[in-house]
């Protein structure tokens, strides 16, 4: 979906804490996310996913040294919580609560369809033994999950992996079953798939994976590193025999780390006859040019859970103000509602009391979409500019909403231009609407 030139366009990333963070970890994810989260335009957040690490691993301080870890992997490698919203998920209650909302839209269908769940039906089914045998709730319901952690804060763009694209798409038909049951509330995310980022081998060749067991720690000691390093499988040809490149695991981690004339100069070598255990060190030596400064960082992390704890509570707050009015609003679109509000002493039906709205409409002359803040009289106090969805729409509608006379300066690109007392009037008007949503919401 397009954005508006002006908007932000927000970026969701999120990690399992199952394990220790490894190199392939590094290079497929963090290094690039954290860079990408400083470029121009984009609001990024970044959640440590630890009730999805719940559907697979059942030790609890596993979990909660994973999640310090992980945490600490990013602040290491220069995640800027300043600059991002960087929060653990099980922090944000509204989460599971948005999950049991997509819950009731979503079919069982498209369930039954999740790659986890089918390869373990399919797996079951060549034991020959039940077909659910070992299938929780959790893991079917692991994509309803997911597509909360994305919708909660209408994210536009979801890197993932290419095994990961089926949950976006699951997510957006969660979204869009809503939109049409309840209105237009969700964004509709996207994949962001970078096929730059480098996927690493790991000691075996295979890719680097917990599951294989075949991984090197991102920050592993100097020495276990190196040690790491000299037990990846090369083949048999000695010194001074020509070697090849291509599915070369040894020249696929080197080539993830250096430049292009680091890269040529190791290809030159291999050509020369390079001995395996020299390109070995070559490759601790490059790893651990890059990697020694962040461990130093990480270690000190490490050292000082309480400033990690401290730091995610932040994200958590920062995450929340925009959760919390949120489903406010999904709650109230549902209808779960105050019963009493609206209604007189009497229990007679009371005259609908008149207040500031908002409208939104498409001209048929550009084909854009607009919408109007109308005061309680139905005059317009604030007119957008064209926008080229109604979901674009509806996103400023929500900011305005949800930061009222704050948002008028960041989202003036969007908006005809006001006068000091047209601005008064309108956050007046937002002011109380907010109010008078609030009261009928019993909130």
């Amino acid at each position: 979906m397009a954005s508006s030139s002006s908007a932000p366009l927000r970026v969701l990333t999120g990690i399992t804490p199952s394990g220790t963070p490894h190199l392939g970890n590094y290079v497929g994810s963090i290094r690039h996310s954290v860079r990408q989260s400083v470029a121009p335009g984009v609001e990024s957040f970044f959640f440590l996913a630890d009730y999805h690490a719940l559907i697979k691993v059942q030790e609890p301080e596993k979990i909660q040294r994973s999640t310090l870890e992980i945490a600490a992997s990013w602040l290491a490698c220069g995640l800027d919580p300043e600059r991002v919203t960087f929060y653990r998920q099980s922090d944000i209650p509204e989460i599971p609560e948005l999950t049991w909302f997509l819950t009731c839209v979503t079919g069982k269908g498209v369930l039954n369809r999740a790659h986890a769940y089918k390869a373990q039906l399919d797996k079951n089914v060549a034991k020959g033994e039940d077909p659910d045998a070992d299938v929780t709730a959790g893991l079917f319901m692991y994509p309803v999950l997911m597509g909360a952690d994305i919708l909660m804060f209408n994210a536009h763009k979801v890197p993932v992996g290419r095994d990961q694209v089926q949950h976006i798409e699951m997510a957006r038909d969660m979204a869009q079953r809503f939109n049409h049951q309840y209105g237009e509330h969700f964004t509709l995310p996207d994949a962001e798939i970078d096929d730059a980022v480098a996927t690493l081998p790991g000691l075996d060749g295979r890719k680097m994976s917990k599951s294989y067991n075949n991984t090197i720690p991102l920050f592993a000691a100097r020495a276990y590193l190196q040690k790491q390093i000299a037990s990846i499988v090369t083949d048999s040809r000695a010194p001074g025999e020509p070697k090849d490149t291509e599915g070369s695991a040894l020249f696929q981690i080197y080539q993830a780390f250096a430049d292009a004339d680091e890269t040529e100069m190791l290809r030159k070598a291999y050509a020369d006859g390079i001995g395996w255990g020299d390109a070995k060190q070559l490759l601790f030596e490059r790893i651990d040019l890059e990697v020694a400064p962040l461990r130093a960082r990480y270690d000190a992390l490490m050292n000082n859970p309480a400033e990690i704890e401290r730091i995610l509570l932040i994200g958590a707050e920062k995450a929340r103000d925009l959760s919390k009015p949120f489903m406010t609003r999904l709650r109230h679109a549902v209808g779960l509602r105050n019963l009493a509000a609206g209604k007189n002493q009497g229990g007679a039906k009371a005259a609908k009391v008149a207040r500031p709205s908002f409208k939104q409409y498409r001209e048929r002359a550009d084909g854009l979409f607009y919408f109007k803040l109308l005061d309680a009289r139905g005059e317009t106090l604030l007119q957008s500019r064209g926008f080229t969805s109604p979901q674009e729409a509806g996103r400023t509608i929500a900011t305005l909403q949800e930061q009222r006379g704050a948002a008028l300066a960041t989202l003036a690109a969007q908006l005809e231009p006001l006068d000091t007392e047209g601005s008064r009037a309108v956050t007046e008007a937002l002011e109380a609407l907010a109010e008078a949503t609030s009261t009928t919401q019993g909130s």
